[in-house]
């Protein structure tokens, strides 16, 4: 693994990124697929402790790449400029640290630690080393999702009342993680995005029913100061295979579909007016002036230029790693205030579904 960052002939500025990537398990072939394919990044090693998730990489790559077994040789290893984390969550903490003290710019799968604490000690040791920490909230960089909180912030939509969010299916079992770190991660980070606020308190509640202790099902409400709420329900013992968002508006009604190959978003010119017995809209004083009329106009499906997240999530830490963003669009800031709603939900799970008020401790939403 010699050599080093390639640059220009015109100034300093690194053109190709030389990159590890930290485990090759059920997520680790995806994001080491993105960045071998990424011309502006040089995958120079894959690590994995088990010898038969290498033998199972594409013969390309394990014909151009490194395969390690220890990721010491990785932090050791001065040329390499930026390491991806794709491992069990209760290890993110300790390779991120390794990675980052060695000097390495840092893409860490979700989520980004087991606790807010340790994200924010992984925030503070990139700052102090002047490197990149990024976590992979991979929806975030998905064009429906761009599409979606586009269409909620428009006027027509009115004012965004609440999001209902299901991510269902059968299997995929884990028995380290329960479906609320899993799974319910994904939409706690696009509730956050779409609402450009945080949560000031969460219930959750789930069962056991496969596994004890390692909840297979959840139901989480999220509890935002403007009145806004979130529901968010996750599972791996549903018949349908489902990754859907709802979200209400005063004037409008948008899903998002991941599932849907041609319908990813679908506006709904839907809602409830409050209208005076001869149609006037005046303000009203109280109740008994008004009646609910409920409207029903058009259905609009957008088009949408599609690319796959997990390509542009990649092209971003890079483009962070090689300078051209101040800071990643999913930092460890972000990271840290999605696991602080995490912690304080498992807290709730653990109490029968009792409300827990979410402590940050990094204060509002970084802009």
């Amino acid at each position: 693994m010699a050599g080093g960052t390639q640059t220009n002939n015109f100034n300093d500025t690194p053109t190709q990124l030389r990159l590890a990537v930290i485990g090759a398990g059920y997520w680790g072939p995806n994001i080491i697929r993105n960045f071998f394919d990424n011309r502006e990044c040089d995958l120079v090693a894959v690590c994995d402790r088990d010898a038969k998730r290498l033998s199972q990489l594409p013969a390309q790559i394990q014909r151009q790449v490194t395969l390690l077994d220890d990721a010491s040789r990785v932090f050791e290893d001065s040329s390499i400029d930026a390491v991806a984390i794709v491992t069990d969550i209760d290890s993110h903490r300790v390779l991120a640290e390794a990675a980052l003290t060695a000097g390495k710019h840092v893409f860490v799968e979700k989520p980004l630690a087991t606790s807010a604490e340790d994200c924010l000690f992984l925030g503070k040791l990139s700052q102090q080393v002047k490197k990149h920490l990024m976590v992979g909230h991979t929806f975030i960089y998905n064009p429906a999702v761009a599409h979606l909180k586009q269409t909620i912030s428009k006027p027509d939509f009115g004012e965004t009342l609440y999001l209902h969010a299901q991510r269902l299916n059968l299997g995929r079992l884990q028995v380290r993680v329960n479906a609320l770190w899993s799974l319910a991660v994904h939409d706690v980070a696009i509730a956050l995005e779409l609402f450009d606020e945080l949560p000031s308190s969460v219930s959750a509640t789930g069962h056991a029913y496969i596994l004890p202790g390692v909840e297979d099902v959840t139901f989480v409400s999220l509890h935002f100061p403007s009145g806004k709420m979130a529901h968010i329900h996750t599972s791996w013992l549903d018949p349908q295979k489902r990754r859907q968002v709802t979200v209400v508006g005063s004037r409008q009604m948008v899903v998002y579909d991941d599932v849907s190959l041609d319908q990813k978003i679908v506006i709904y010119d839907k809602g409830i007016d409050k209208v005076l017995k001869d149609g006037s809209k005046p303000e009203f004083q109280n109740f008994s002036e008004f009646q609910y009329l409920i409207r029903t106009g058009d259905m609009h499906i957008p088009h949408i230029s599609f690319t796959e997240p997990l390509k542009v999530e990649t092209q971003h830490f890079i483009d962070c790693a090689l300078g051209r963003h101040p800071k990643p669009k999913t930092g460890w800031e972000e990271g840290c205030q999605v696991v602080s709603v995490l912690e304080a939900a498992q807290v709730s799970l653990q109490k029968g579904g009792i409300p827990v008020q979410i402590q940050y401790l990094l204060g509002e939403k970084v802009s």
